[in-house]
């Protein structure tokens, strides 16, 4: 009896464990009734089960986080193939980035049903397109959950907090990485390399009748033929489609405290927002930004129609978008000038019919003063200006290549992680150089994602020829990463290492003087120099406040001679020419 029972516990066990589990895709959000939004652990889970269930699905992880969690990615790949050195080859690929504030959560939702819909037919998944998801990107932030931080915001129900685990907003981070989260992030945009990219968000700021926008990213500073493709054919493509599946949309609504109908301009997303960086590698980039008043659920879902949309895009335009890539990245290389800054160009506009609400200035019963109400039962279709069009602010010529001396760690170690190619010197060598000094600047007096960051940078610029010891490190420009390189370190462009406070060091003066011994010196020196002398004096004739301050006088002629330190505002990165 004892052996019969023994060997029925056997063939049951056996019979078991040829069972294929049962997962419940249904998410969180639907469950809900479309109210709540999916907590990180569950959002894992969810995609380990579909790649559990179906082979075209695979999660990985990828790097670490500051919340000491790891950063996953995604891949649906029709193939089953998750090589990326081999999808390369013949896919194009959308990269999708969620929950990067995780308050704004509609993406994390919408995609976890699109993946879900794509790998079990409910939608048809693309043949030529690969689609790798971030489920979610600030981890700390989707952890640290609440239900008021989003004040403006009409649900979920609960949401995680907008900062990362250290409080950094890393729609800041791309550009300075201050966070592993950042430092992962470029992995991973390096080792996928996407073709397209969408960032999921939630808007601040004006009311109107939409629930999606779209933030392309500026089309000027992608420069020909991929600019003018992003401009002319894929915004408006995405526009018609959506229209067609009963999905209005509008750009970007770039308004704060003021009504959308006197006009607004398009948002520059510089190096330092997700868009502004994948773009340096000629990524095609868009922000998805659902009205914060709309109800969750209906965001969610025009979240989800709008990646599918892309999707189609994409798949319809894979062969066109691979050319103009390939293209943009062949031409920048060819180029002698580079635009490091941007501004509206007030002689060309867009007209935009756009859906508002009609807007009114009204007392407050708060404070005394008028406000601003819009009037949700007064609805209007007006045409309003809408500026599109930037041109240069400021242009440099591009160097052959840069040199940076091997003490500055934290620099090369961003380049590396970008995949900038990167040579060191193998004896000390003297270089023909363009060098720096930075003249003037400004520097915000809050703080601001970690960093006092500085602004209006003008330098002055000489050539030189200097010696470089062996160790130290040339960057040619004739790369792929050029963008990149220039961006980060000319220090003029508004997201540069230097605005960034990664070169402070160079600001403070070292040594000085003590005035007693220095007036003795500085008297000998004035007396020795007549072309010292007459500048002195022209300086105390032309400016009152310098002659009214003795220890600005004794400071300009110490400046003037050999006494100054050579390190105070020198710019340690130098520019070969030729």
């Amino acid at each position: 009896m004892r052996i019969l029972i023994v060997l029925l516990i056997l063939v049951v066990s056996c019979k078991n464990s040829n069972e294929k589990p049962y997962y419940n895709f249904e998410t969180h959000f639907e469950k809900s009734e479309g109210i709540e939004t999916a907590t990180y652990e569950q959002a894992i889970k969810f995609y380990r089960d579909l790649s559990n269930a179906y082979p075209e699905i695979s999660i990985q992880e990828i790097g670490e986080t500051d919340s000491g969690k790891p950063l996953h990615i995604v891949t649906l790949n029709n193939k089953f193939q998750f090589d990326f050195s081999e999808i390369h080859k013949n896919k194009r690929i959308i990269l999708i980035n969620n929950g990067i504030h995780p308050g704004e959560s509609d993406g994390i939702d919408a995609t976890m049903m699109l993946f879900r819909d794509l790998v079990n037919g409910k939608i048809k998944a693309p043949k030529n397109t690969v689609i790798v998801t971030i489920p979610i990107y600030n981890v700390g932030g989707s952890l640290n959950r609440n239900s008021t931080t989003r004040t403006n915001q009409n649900g979920p129900k609960n949401y995680g907090f907008r900062g990362n685990a250290r409080n950094y907003d890393l729609n800041r981070d791309f550009i300075k990485c201050d966070t592993k989260n950042a430092e992962t992030f470029a992995k991973i945009f390096h080792l996928v390399k996407p073709d397209v990219f969408i960032d999921n968000h939630v808007s601040n700021g004006a009311d109107y009748q939409y629930t999606l926008t779209h933030l392309f990213t500026q089309h000027n500073k992608l420069n020909g033929d991929l600019g003018n493709y992003v401009h002319n054919e894929m915004m408006p493509k995405l526009e018609e489609k959506l229209n067609t599946k009963d999905w209005d949309i509008t750009p970007y609504v770039n308004v704060f405290n003021q009504v959308p109908e006197k006009g607004f301009s398009q948002f520059m997303d510089y190096p330092r927002y997700s868009t502004g960086y994948t773009t340096l590698f000629n990524t095609l980039g868009m922000m998805v930004e659902t009205h914060m008043l709309k109800p969750y659920k209906q965001r969610v879902e025009g979240t989800y129609e709008l990646m599918r949309t892309m999707i189609e895009i994409t798949e319809e335009h894979g062969d066109k978008i691979t050319v103009l890539r390939k293209k943009a990245n062949s031409n920048i290389l060819s180029k002698k000038t580079y635009t490091l800054n941007w501004e509206i160009d007030t002689t060309k506009t867009s007209t935009l019919s756009f859906k508002g609400f009609e807007g009114e200035s009204i007392k407050s019963d708060v404070t005394g003063f008028n406000r601003l109400k819009y009037d949700r039962n007064k609805p209007f279709t007006k045409n309003i200006k809408y500026q599109n069009y930037f041109k240069p602010a400021l242009e440099i010529k591009i160097p052959t290549a840069y040199i940076i001396p091997q003490g500055w760690h934290r620099i090369l170690d961003l380049l590396k992680l970008n995949q900038v190619e990167i040579h060191q010197l193998k004896s000390d060598s003297i270089f023909a150089v363009e060098s720096y000094k930075i003249e003037d600047y400004k520097t915000r007096q809050q703080a601001y994602e970690g960093h006092y960051p500085h602004y209006n940078v003008s330098v002055s610029l000489k050539t030189e020829k200097l010696t470089f010891k062996k160790g130290d490190y040339v960057i040619k420009t004739n790369q792929p990463s050029l963008r990149y390189i220039i961006e980060t370190l000319e220090p003029q462009a508004p997201d540069s290492f230097f605005n960034w406070n990664f070169f402070d060091a160079i600001l403070q003066q070292k040594e000085g003087f003590s005035p007693y011994v220095w007036e003795d010196k500085a008297l000998e020196l004035l007396n020795n120099n007549e072309k010292l002398r007459i500048a002195f004096n022209a300086k105390k004739q032309s400016d009152k406040a310098f002659t009214n301050n003795w220890y600005a006088q004794l400071d300009w002629v110490h400046k003037q001679s050999e006494y100054y330190e050579k390190a105070h505002l020198q710019y340690p990165v130098y520019r070969v020419a030729n």
